[in-house]
């Protein structure tokens, strides 16, 4: 819709599918977007675990008819509900994975805005250091992590994956965007590195865990999560305690909320009101988490 059929309508429907999704800061980096924007938005938390084609089909259909502008699309389905869009944009299409649903005249189209969120996000650590970055998972963030880091040149991207056949359908899909190296495992990816990237959700509460050891972890290594729930991960406090620096999940997603919000309405929203939206939501969570 363009921007002057949203300044006549004044409402704004979007929403995000996942699971679980009750800790996601997005309703209120979104709702907040929009009223500085003069809008009255909306933005519904979708959560349905377990869904099967089917079942994921049937939300996607609802979307379509509902009125939603758009939704976000989260863990475990970003790769799920490709084959059930009507159009994928470019980036979306090459690694068939969606984090963002725009509805246009009916037809649902996929977008991934992981990507050029994250490539926002950790720009400012790579012009600081070298071109050897090791991407820990290749799931549906992951992919969008490698494609960013492909995207700002990076010739020396090693992936790893539990389950090395993903690993490797990753590396096929980047052999035109600059390529990239299957490692064997975690130490091999890091072998040499100067950056790290946990694209999995090791690590988000309630979970504990952290997907590389702390004895890997270095001085001249930068660190970044995608994970936010908590900002401090058990991977970037260690990471911290070495003397890396390290990037939060929290500018990739102010970012990705933000080029998700554009896609939906054709406005550029304030990334400074996002921001103090998601901060917001952190402080009142870390109170909670530490009242209890």
């Amino acid at each position: 819709m363009s921007k002057r059929g949203y300044a006549a309508s004044k409402k704004l429907l979007t929403g995000l599918i996942g699971a679980p999704i009750a800790h996601s800061a997005s309703p209120a980096m979104h709702e907040r977007a929009a009223e500085a924007l003069g809008l009255r938005g909306h933005y519904q938390l979708i959560e349905v675990a377990g869904a099967d084609a089917a079942g994921l089909a049937m939300m996607l259909e609802g979307v379509r008819r509902l009125g939603f502008a758009g939704v976000n699309v989260t863990f475990p389905y970003k790769e799920a509900v490709v084959p059930l869009l009507d159009e994928l944009a470019p980036t979306a299409a090459t690694m068939a994975a969606v984090n963002t649903v725009v509805v246009r005249d009916g037809r649902l189209i996929g977008h991934n805005t992981d990507t050029t969120g994250f490539a926002r996000a950790v720009a400012p650590l790579l012009a600081s250091s070298g071109n050897a970055v090791a991407v820990i998972g290749t799931g549906g963030v992951g992919k969008a992590i490698a494609f960013a880091l492909a995207s700002l040149k990076v010739t020396d991207l090693r992936i790893f994956d539990s389950e090395p056949a993903r690993a490797e359908k990753l590396a096929a899909l980047l052999a035109r965007h600059g390529g990239a190296r299957v490692a064997t495992s975690v130490e091999d990816a890091l072998a040499g590195a100067t950056g790290l990237v946990n694209g999995t959700p090791v690590g988000m509460l309630p979970n504990r865990d952290t997907p590389v050891p702390a004895s890997l972890l270095r001085e001249n290594l930068w660190v970044a999560d995608a994970v936010y729930s908590p900002l401090i991960t058990p991977l970037l406090a260690a990471a911290r305690a070495k003397g890396a620096r390290i990037m939060t999940g929290r500018e990739l997603a102010i970012y990705q909320a933000a080029d998700a919000f554009e896609l939906f309405t054709g406005l550029a929203p304030s990334t400074e009101v996002m921001g103090e939206a998601f901060d917001e939501v952190m402080a009142a969570r870390s109170s909670a988490y530490h009242a209890a």
